[in-house]
């Protein structure tokens, strides 16, 4: 059942259409009784979703592909490269 709560919503269109079609912020009440325009906050949400975009596009570069396998390789080599220096130097 749904109770009668009246909340203020955008949509705003994807700025990447590869990741999402759409994105739903729901505004606080807050921001009303404060009396920013509708405008500022219509490009708040356009901003923070083309950020959150840009974002995850970075986080899925080389990083993003290299899996949890991988890291731990790089590591254990790492660590036996410090190990043989260690080993030398002593």
């Amino acid at each position: 059942m749904v109770k009668g709560i009246t909340r203020r919503v955008i949509v705003v269109k994807s700025p990447d259409p590869r990741y999402f079609e759409e994105a739903i912020f729901i505004v606080k009440e807050e921001v009303s009784l404060q009396g920013v325009d509708a405008d500022t906050v219509l490009r708040e949400a356009q901003s923070v979703a083309s950020g959150y975009v840009r974002r995850e596009a970075l986080h899925r570069g080389i990083l993003g592909r290299i899996s949890p396998l991988g890291y731990l390789a790089v590591g254990a080599g790492l660590t036996a490269a410090v190990l043989a220096l260690m080993g030398v130097l002593a």
